[in-house]
């Protein structure tokens, strides 16, 4: 079985420094050459919002508009809770194109899938 991370994270823009280690850890990973995906969750599909990710960072750790970029470009896989997305009255076009919506069935799918599963 190929080795498959899967990080969940439920932290937006309000919470720069979990939003943002969700992001460091993906990348670590898919520099070892692991499979990640990142399901965005609650108030982090925001970070999916065209041009938001820009606006968010920590000190000390790169801003998240840099690593959701260097995410997708070592094609890390990113899920966006649909019913999230809808709540927050976002429309796909607004979203980034490289980010796949999806409803409950695939969140439990991608667990199962997953050798291991991260929450932030």
């Amino acid at each position: 079985m190929e080795d498959k991370l899967l990080i969940i994270c439920t932290y937006g823009p309000e919470n720069p420094e979990k939003s943002t280690l969700a992001f460091v850890l993906a990348n670590g990973a898919l520099s070892t050459d692991v499979k990640v995906t990142v399901i965005l969750q609650a108030h982090a599909v925001m970070l999916a919002k065209k041009g938001e990710a820009e606006k968010v960072s920590h000190p000390g750790l790169m801003p998240i508009g840099e690593l959701m970029k260097s995410f997708i470009e070592l094609e890390g896989e990113l899920l966006l809770c649909n019913p999230c997305v809808k709540n927050r009255g976002l429309t796909s076009d607004e979203l980034l194109p490289e980010s796949k919506l999806i409803a409950a069935g695939t969140v439990v799918d991608e667990v199962m899938r997953a050798k291991s599963v991260v929450t932030y």
